[in-house]
């Protein structure tokens, strides 16, 4: 593939020269350390570090060119390409040097504030109970085919989304489902992929540090929808329930659109829920169609993300059989309201909840759980929207029995002075709080607290397995604190 091929449709700030046009390209490149012979170096811009300081050592490693939507150095003097966006171009790039493999594949994208991964993680399951080798990409971990990878990002860049495309068509996968966080769409990380099917699972705040207005936050989810970059999606599959998601649905109109809800108006609906001790069960009808799914997941929140994928599955006209059996067979995600269990007399549950609306979620579907009282230890995160803050602090202590506050990812930011934030919605309430800045020792405080027939929500880091401060980065992970807690407590389960 020559240059000029890769970057056709890119907003070129000025012509490329005959020369470099017909040079062929071997690869294109983001980061220096993997750049090789013959390879096109993208630097982009960054909050900490701008690229430009490594194309010095991508040119001396072979590379033919630098594109990046800032200037040269000043004492640069290699080929160097300025476009419009870097982001978008690399997105352009990676996606013709691969072959377009987005055109081939049938990609599933799901955005919304809360209930991606578990919506991920149930059409995963579906699309594998149908016989389909699949890729799953999201916050928890990367799936490909039946390789397990890490995921450093939700949504990874274009050129490592587009590496993945070619893995799974390598090994004759057919369906990419996808987490799309509001970052990736706003920073142009899917720009130009075609999406079969995009989902919209519920929108409410968060990220308002990085976008500044709900306005601005939602424009950045409505992007999947409108195909930036790319023809909009064949189908549309969005939460009627929810006030966005409504307007969401009355704005689309180049689309197959599916919208689910347990409201009448919702086109597939969950009617007849009913909470058993393994889970839960409901009719799913859709037309004149329904058919009973059972789901081991708990709470009413669950119930929107079985939908969710339900209706995602539709798109791909797989049979109401297949459907139940995948989402039977998700028997739950880690750190997604996931139980702890060291034989003691009361619950434990770890879940992910870090905004207002997720913690009042985990919260309502504990109280299905029929508990004596509720005791919820949760943080907000620093560098991260501070307006959430005490919206957090009075959802737990509105909600629960006991309140134990604690630090989660303080960043740069003094702990304390995080809590304090958290405190003041706290304290509209006169709900017993313990404040311990300490989370490992916040956890042993929260189940010292417990009795029998209690339940012990410890929410906000769910899956993560570090805590972030101002100089380091720490292993931590609650479902571990909260096992040797227990152990510590005399409490023990031998494995079956």
């Amino acid at each position: 593939m020559t240059l000029s091929e890769a970057l056709a449709g890119a907003q070129l700030r000025s012509q490329l020269s005959p020369e470099l046009a017909r040079m062929d390209i071997q690869g294109v490149e983001y980061d220096s350390r993997r750049v090789k012979p013959g390879f096109v170096f993208f630097a982009f811009p960054g909050a900490k570090v701008d690229g430009r300081a490594f194309a010095a050592e991508a040119a001396r490693k072979g590379a033919i060119a630098t594109v990046s939507e800032l200037a040269a150095p000043e004492s640069w003097d290699g080929p160097w390409i300025q476009v419009g966006h870097g982001r978008r171009t690399l997105a352009m790039a990676a996606k013709a040097f691969y072959g377009k493999l987005d055109e081939k594949l049938k990609l599933t994208g799901i955005t919304g504030t809360n209930g991606k991964t578990t919506t991920a993680f149930l059409l995963d399951s579906i699309l594998r109970q149908a016989g389909l080798i699949t890729a799953m990409i999201g916050t928890i971990e990367y799936r490909l085919g039946a390789q397990t990878l890490p995921a450093p990002n939700t949504t990874p860049e274009s050129l490592d989304l587009a590496r993945l495309f070619a893995d799974l068509n390598a090994i004759g996968g057919t369906h990419v489902t996808m987490e799309v966080s509001s970052h990736a769409l706003d920073l142009g990380r899917v720009y130009g992929l075609h999406f079969h099917t995009a989902v919209f699972t519920n929108f409410t705040r968060d990220h308002l540090d990085y976008h500044g207005t709900m306005e601005s936050y939602f424009a950045a989810k409505k992007l999947l929808f409108d195909g930036a970059g790319a023809p909009p999606p064949s189908c549309s599959v969005i939460n009627r329930d929810d006030e966005w998601g409504a307007r969401l649905l009355a704005s689309i109109k180049h689309s197959d659109r599916l919208s689910y809800g347990l409201g009448k108006d919702a086109m597939l609906r969950a009617r007849h829920i009913r909470w058993t001790g393994d889970g839960m069960r409901f009719e799913l009808a859709i037309d004149k169609t329904k058919f009973e799914i059972f789901s081991p997941l708990a709470g009413r929140f669950n119930v929107y993300n079985i939908l969710a994928a339900c209706g995602a599955a539709m798109t791909y006209q797989l049979p109401a059989e297949i459907i139940t059996k995948g989402i039977a067979a998700c028997r739950g995600v880690p750190g997604r309201f996931e139980r702890i269990d060291e034989g003691q007399p009361f619950h434990v549950i770890v879940d992910y909840s870090h905004t207002d609306d997720a913690l009042r979620n985990a919260i309502i579907a504990a109280r299905s759980l029929e508990p004596r009282r509720i005791i919820t230890l949760f943080g907000c995160g620093g560098d991260r929207d501070r307006t959430k803050r005490p919206l957090m602090g009075q959802v737990a202590g509105e909600l629960s029995d006991v309140v134990v506050l604690t630090s989660d990812n303080p960043r740069s930011e003094d702990p304390l002075q995080i809590m304090n934030d958290a405190l003041v919605g706290i304290r509209r309430s006169d709900t017993k709080t313990i404040v311990e800045p300490d989370r490992a020792a916040a956890i042993q405080k929260a189940l010292k607290e417990a009795v029998a027939g209690d339940l012990v929500l410890l929410a906000g880091k769910g899956h993560e397995t570090y805590q972030i401060f101002a100089d380091k980065t720490i292993h931590f992970d609650d479902r571990e604190a909260a096992r040797e807690a227990l152990r510590s407590f005399g409490f023990r389960k031998e494995p079956a």
